[in-house]
């Protein structure tokens, strides 16, 4: 199995009990070993009081695709600390893309960088996550 077919299949284990990325309407859009990319069209129930786009919608879809990127290997991997800093607000209707990036992987731990634009390429949110590998995997190989 190459590693684009392992992510694919990792991502689509991953995907069918993801209710939380379904419920909130993100897509996604690409995997492989050690990137993923999701993206969210922002609704009238994501945004806030200021009718921006909640902070915590952006951050979810930054650590969703933070969660396929660093499970693209078929090991389990979680969240063990994340950090995210706002660029630019997003507004009901702009179509948000999430891209992580593997930068560092050694042993058990990774590091990840996922960068949130808006359609014409703005900046929203940069995040930052750190990821554990724990014992098991997303299907049998």
């Amino acid at each position: 199995m190459t590693p684009k077919e392992r992510a694919d299949k990792a991502a689509s284990a991953m995907w069918a009990g993801d209710r939380a990325s379904q419920a909130l309407g993100m897509t996604l859009q690409h995997v492989d070993e050690g990137t993923a990319t999701l993206s969210l069209t922002v609704s009238e129930h994501h945004t806030n009081g200021h009718g921006n786009c909640h902070g915590g919608i952006i951050f979810a879809l930054a650590d969703s695709s933070f969660a396929f990127a660093c499970n693209s290997r078929n090991q389990a991997t979680v969240a063990q600390h994340n950090s995210i800093t706002y660029v630019a607000p997003a507004k009901q209707g702009d179509h948000l893309t999430a891209t992580a990036t593997e930068i560092s992987l050694a042993g058990r731990s990774g590091i990840y960088d996922v960068c949130v634009t808006t359609e014409q390429g703005i900046v929203v949110a940069e995040f930052r996550g750190h990821s554990r590998t724990i014992r098991g995997t997303l299907f049998d190989e």
